[in-house]
């Protein structure tokens, strides 16, 4: 059995790990099972040596502390109701005009991506509040369940972005770095979203009506809404200003964004025995499946690289004469189907390690490949038939709004995400240019 080749032993990794997540095994057995499978039939019983390395690699990682508190950041500030004050924020300040709320969701969706780091956060919040809001206004109910479920998956590139922070770990890539770069493609992004809204609410303004006038506020009341602004902006610019200006780590900055949810959440009277213990065994569920999938995936890499994974690859790009950028193309489109059957976390923990390698032999930037990789993981939480956006707005929409609704809701949205991957594919400075500023 240790005779047999290194691509033989690639198929049997590859086809058993899919063979019992298609059975339904958790994705850290899946690949645990196959790696130390694979890890038997290289090297006997010493390959499995190679477990331990990795969960001992894998836990003493400091940057994994940063993990649990943004996750709880996030977790205290979408059970605070700061999205409320938000939304009617919003409506006061953009409401009158065609389309303005959903102009305004958008903004909301960018404002709670750099509160909380993860997308399912904005999605739901404003899938219970925003959404019932709109509808009742005569908004078109795709237009608004596009726009929500597309305005949250900006969690992934708006730093703190979580998954911004599992690359880091994996590529051995500055985590302030991977801030920088997400800030600017992420703004663009919901740049390109609100244009869409209001050329479509401008061109048919039934999309989107403006508010009644009743319901308008005079510029003083506009004013004055901007105060639920101040919470926000504070925690924001202390937690990325720290990181991205060197004053403090990603794991310190992280500490200090959960003491700030948990004082914003306490100054707006929210904080009881429930909604803690709610949030910490959230938080614990989420990183004990995450740590566990962390080791589990160090393992099977390990296990992948000592086949010669690079070389062979690199052989592929040899045979094919493909060019540098078509490698990178075909990189990106196998993260979007891979996105229509498995989740982000699976995704970065399988190819990660595979295709950092191959970027770095081809010369290119891994800081500018991560935005490439979240943007690619945008688009794949809005694609059917496992894009998570798509189940979280179905739990949260009314009846009215049927899954077929949601489904097309979301094609125009994936349309403008690819518009966006392109356009960073093409001008790599819009990622780049901020963290050469910056370091």
């Amino acid at each position: 059995m240790a005779e047999l080749d290194p691509m033989t032993i690639t198929a049997i990794m590859f086809v058993s790990m899919l063979g019992l997540m298609a059975i339904g095994a958790p994705l850290a057995w899946a690949l645990m099972i196959s790696g130390m499978g694979s890890a038997y039939l290289m090297f006997g019983a010493g390959g499995l040596d190679l477990l331990l390395a990795s969960a001992y690699e894998t836990m003493d990682n400091f940057l994994l502390v940063a993990l649990p508190l943004f996750i709880f950041m996030g977790l205290v500030l979408e059970r605070s109701g700061i999205t409320d004050d938000l939304f009617e924020m919003i409506h006061k300040l953009v409401g009158g005009l065609p389309g303005g709320l959903g102009v305004g969701t958008v903004l909301i969706c960018a404002i709670i991506a750099a509160m909380a780091g993860v997308s399912g956060a904005a999605t739901v919040s404003l899938g219970i509040i925003a959404l019932p809001a709109m509808l009742k206004r005569s908004y078109d109910k795709r237009l608004v369940t596009g726009t929500i479920m597309a305005g949250g998956a900006l969690g992934f590139l708006i730093p703190p972005s979580v998954l911004m922070i599992i690359y880091a770990f994996l590529s051995r890539d500055s985590v302030g770095k991977l801030f920088a770069a997400g800030l600017i493609p992420g703004l663009m992004l919901a740049g390109i979203y609100i244009a869409y809204i209001l050329i479509r609410c401008r061109l048919n303004p039934e999309l989107g009506p403006p508010t009644p006038k009743a319901e308008r506020v005079n510029g003083m009341e506009k004013l004055k809404s901007l105060r639920h602004l101040i919470g926000p902006g504070l925690l924001v610019g202390v937690v990325l200003g720290g990181i991205v200006g060197g004053v403090t780590s990603p794991s310190e900055a992280s500490a200090i964004g959960a003491a700030g949810a948990l004082l914003i959440a306490a100054l707006r009277r929210q904080v009881d025995l429930a909604m803690l213990s709610s949030v910490l065994q959230t938080t614990a569920k989420l990183m004990g499946m995450l740590i566990w999938i962390a080791i589990a995936a160090v393992f099977f890499s390990k296990i992948y690289v000592g086949l010669g994974a690079g070389m062979m690859v690199q052989d592929l790009i040899d045979d094919y004469s493909l060019s540098p950028h078509a490698v990178i193309i075909a990189m990106l489109v196998s993260y979007f189907l891979l996105g229509m059957f498995l989740d982000d976390f699976a995704i970065i923990f399988i190819t990660v390690p595979l295709y950092i390698p191959v970027v770095r032999e081809l010369g290119f930037d891994t800081v500018w490949f991560a935005v490439l990789f979240i943007l690619s993981m945008q688009s794949a939480y809005l694609t059917p038939p496992f894009g998570y956006n798509l189940f979280y707005m179905r739990s949260v929409a009314p009846k009215e709004v049927s899954i077929v609704d949601i489904y097309m809701s979301a094609l125009p949205f994936v349309a403008l995400q690819i518009l966006g991957l392109a356009l960073v594919v093409i001008f790599p400075g819009i990622a780049l240019w901020l963290p050469s500023l910056l370091f």
